[in-house]
């Protein structure tokens, strides 16, 4: 059961906000009836990504590569 607690929406609000709880619902029913194990995040939002494997030697403006990916 679904309950409009605050405001006023239109119909039209109203049917679009069930249209995505119903997409969201049926996905969700999908992937675990598909029988496959846990989701795996995908590879851009992996923080580790960030982290480089090399050291960055002391020098000019080595603060400003020690944050950011190149």
């Amino acid at each position: 059961m679904i309950k409009v607690v605050r405001g006023n929406p239109t119909p039209e609000e109203l049917a679009a906000a069930l249209a995505v709880v119903q997409a969201r619902a049926a996905a969700t029913a999908a992937a675990s009836a598909g029988g496959g194990g846990p989701v795996v995040p995908e590879g851009w939002s992996d923080p580790s990504r960030i982290a480089r494997a090399v050291r960055h030697r002391p020098g000019p403006r080595a603060w400003a590569r020690s944050y950011w990916p190149v």
